[in-house]
């Protein structure tokens, strides 16, 4: 059994694609970062960043005690090497699979999420900010769309390079880009929004968190974007 702590988000819906693609029994303990449930005691005691998600692995491999992993990244390549699945033996395209991996945790993820943040998100409307992460992003879409042009899936077979880029272009709005700019993604996304298991993840976000965002008030923004070192004395 896998112990999911879990919120509707990106780097959230990474991990119920894969679990529910490997048919992994798991539950999901919710994580309302929008109410400051990502400092609790117990969810620190997993996830010292304070982000979700993060996993409680009751089974692990070794018999022991249970093993908690955080970061989205190292969850997947965690619950892929645990399964033996979406993570390919062949050293090639395992390879091929951990650089589309890290260049989603390192480059994609950070700067939607910017762009996320500048334009939906932020106070006050700063035309560089937007234009410098919409043009980011941008970008970075560019990056996908040659990489699927001779290939279905980012290292030719599914795996868990594409389950953690698709969350990040599931939201391709609210980023100022327009899939039909970039017809090999467009091609991919549309593939892995038909399949069953993204299906199945993103219908349980909705178990999770039903109905419209509410709106950012003063103590929302304070919880999601002001916390400083002080949080960790």
């Amino acid at each position: 059994m896998i112990e999911l702590y879990y919120w509707t988000t990106p780097n959230g819906h990474k991990i119920t694609m894969f679990l529910e693609e490997a048919r992994v029994a798991y539950e999901i303990h919710p994580v309302n970062i929008g109410k400051g449930q990502q400092f609790t005691p117990e969810f620190l005691s997993i996830s010292p960043n304070n982000r979700i998600p993060a996993i409680i692995d009751r089974a692990p491999e070794d018999g022991g005690v249970p093993t908690s992993v955080f970061e989205s990244g190292a969850i997947l390549l965690y619950l892929a090497e645990k399964t033996g699945k979406f993570l390919s033996a062949d050293p090639r395209r395992r390879v091929a699979t951990l650089e589309w991996l890290f260049w989603q945790v390192a480059g994609l993820g950070p700067m939607a999420g910017q762009n996320h943040h500048f334009r939906n998100y932020a106070k006050e409307k700063l035309p560089y900010a937007i234009e410098r992460y919409e043009k980011e992003t941008n970008r970075l879409y560019g990056v996908l769309n040659k990489r699927l042009a001779d290939r279905p899936y980012l290292a030719g077979e599914y795996s868990i390079a594409d389950m953690a880029c698709y969350p990040w272009i599931e939201p391709h709005a609210n980023q100022g880009q327009d899939l039909d700019d970039f017809p090999h993604l467009k091609r991919w996304f549309t593939a892995i929004a038909a399949r069953p298991a993204t299906i199945a993840a993103y219908a349980k976000a909705k178990e999770v968190n039903p109905g419209p965002p509410p709106a950012m008030d003063e103590e929302t923004r304070k919880i999601l974007f002001g916390q400083t070192a002080a949080l960790y004395k």
